[in-house]
C-alpha cells in the first residue's frame, strides 16, 4: 500500500545565528533540487507565512500582554514584532499609528493549550497588563483582553461537547 501526504513544509534557519543565511538557501536549493528529482512539484501559490498586523499607539504597553498570551513570556518581544521561541505562531507585528478610539474587535485569537497549562498562560498574560473579561466557561475557554481592549481566549478541550 502506498502512501501519500499533500504537503512538506521545511523551514530552515542556522542556529549560530538565529537567522536564514546563505547556507540555508543553499540547502533550501538542494532539497528542492532533490524533491523535482523525485517527481514532486513545488506549487509556489501555496500561502508560506501568515503575519497579523495589530494598529496601536501604544506597543510597549501592549506587546509583552500577546507575547505572555501567545508564548507564556511577556519578554517574547523585539521592536515590533513579537517572538516566538517554537516557531508554532504566526508572526505578530505591532503597527505604530496615531491614537484613536478602537473600533468594535472583527477579529480576535484564540490561543488552544493544554488544560493544565491554561492557568499559567492566563496568569502570565494578566501579569503583562491583560484582563480577564469573561471566565464563566472555563475552562473550554477564557477571555481575555490587553491594555487598549483587545480580545482574545485561551481554551483548552476540557468540557467542550
Amino acid at each position: 500500500m502506498s502512501r501519500s501526504f499533500p504537503h512538506v513544509d521545511i523551514r530552515l534557519t542556522s542556529h549560530d545565528t538565529g537567522e536564514v543565511t546563505d547556507r540555508d538557501l543553499d540547502l533550501a536549493a538542494r532539497i528542492s533540487e532533490l524533491a523535482a528529482s523525485a517527481g514532486v512539484k513545488a506549487d509556489p501559490s501555496a500561502p508560506a507565512v501568515l503575519e497579523l498586523g495589530m494598529d496601536t499607539a501604544h506597543r510597549e504597553e501592549i506587546a509583552p500582554f500577546w507575547a505572555a498570551l501567545l508564548t507564556g513570556d511577556a519578554g517574547n518581544v523585539s521592536g515590533p514584532d513579537f517572538i516566538d521561541p517554537g516557531g508554532q505562531m504566526p508572526l505578530l507585528w505591532f503597527q505604530d499609528c496615531e491614537e484613536h478610539e478602537v473600533p468594535h474587535q472583527r477579529l480576535h485569537a484564540d490561543i488552544s493549550v493544554p488544560p493544565a497549562v491554561a492557568p499559567e498562560r492566563i496568569r502570565a498574560a494578566v501579569e503583562a497588563g491583560g484582563t480577564i473579561v469573561d471566565e464563566s466557561m472555563a475552562p473550554s475557554f477564557t477571555v481575555l483582553a490587553d491594555p487598549e481592549g483587545n480580545r482574545a481566549c485561551v481554551c483548552t478541550l476540557e468540557n467542550r461537547s
